[in-house]
């Protein structure tokens, strides 16, 4: 009779033990959507920023455009690999929009967000620089949102 108390209880720590595993990493799942997805308000953000110096729908000021610029290139550029877990997918974890592409093509969404690096960190240079060079640099920005954003991004929910 003892073995089977035992049993049970070995068993009991085993059920809680997983479930309670079980909650931490979704958990940390639903934390990597809720991060990338504040990074992508940062980059979000800093575009409408820069986007309405460019468009002429905000004065001009080189001081603010440089951050924003700055903003934006330290948000693309942060290290994704804590962000973008597999099995974060659009309809697995709540918030997030990232297609499953975004995981079986890891070259291919590296390769994208690299492109978005490249064009932000030109955007650096740029912004401070005068309008009509931020205004240069917001199509190669764009292009280089637009690009992951169709590949791997899914529908709003």
């Amino acid at each position: 009779m003892r073995l089977f108390k035992l049993s049970l209880t070995s068993a009991a720590v085993a059920t809680f033990g997983f479930a309670a595993f079980a909650d931490g990493h979704t958990a940390a799942l639903e934390g990597a959507v809720k991060a990338r997805n504040g990074q992508m308000g940062v980059i979000g953000y800093s575009l409408g920023l820069l986007g309405g110096m460019a468009k002429g729908e905000a004065p001009y000021d080189a001081a603010t455009a440089s951050a924003a610029a700055e903003n934006l290139n330290a948000a693309a550029s942060m290290n994704r690999i804590v962000m973008w877990i597999d099995g974060t997918e659009q309809g697995v974890v709540a918030g997030s929009r990232a297609l499953p592409e975004a995981f079986s093509d890891h070259a291919g969404f590296e390769a994208k967000f690299v492109d978005l690096e490249t064009a932000t960190a030109a955007m650096v240079t740029a912004a401070g620089t005068d309008l009509a060079s931020l205004q240069a640099a917001m199509g190669p920005v764009g292009a280089a949102c637009g690009a992951c954003h169709k590949a791997y991004r899914g529908p709003k929910n």
